[in-house]
């Protein structure tokens, strides 16, 4: 079995298309209309990628606050100087659990928890 995609349902695309593509540097595959009143766009490279689906249908959008995706980047100090300076609130600050991962966690455009780490 190989793990393909999160998907996430959004309210807004452009915004979390820009969330996506600035913040957390994911590169759009591909946007499409999948019928009356629904879009779909997938992002990022290699095997996994992250979806997200607008539909005019469901206007809100519920998230669990015990849900988050992580991403991993070379350097925790400049992602999170490279988020305040786009006036993005750090949800939760660094934290090193052990010697060998720190990580920080913001918030997209739906309210779903978004963690940037770096393993050392």
């Amino acid at each position: 079995m190989k793990f393909l995609w999160t998907t996430l349902t959004v309210t807004d695309m452009d915004a979390s298309l820009a969330f996506y593509q600035d913040i957390v540097g994911l590169k759009l595959q591909r946007r499409y209309v999948a019928g009356p009143g629904m879009e779909i766009a997938f992002l990022g490279e290699g095997e996994t990628q992250v979806e997200l689906i607008k539909a005019d249908a469901k206007p809100a959008v519920t998230i669990g606050k015990d849900i988050s995706i992580g991403f991993q980047v070379e350097s925790l100090d400049r992602m999170l100087d490279f988020v305040r300076e786009k006036g993005i609130a750090v949800a939760v600050p660094p934290v090193q659990p052990n010697p060998h991962i720190r990580f920080f966690y913001i918030e997209d455009p739906n309210g779903l928890r978004v963690q940037f780490v770096e393993m050392m």
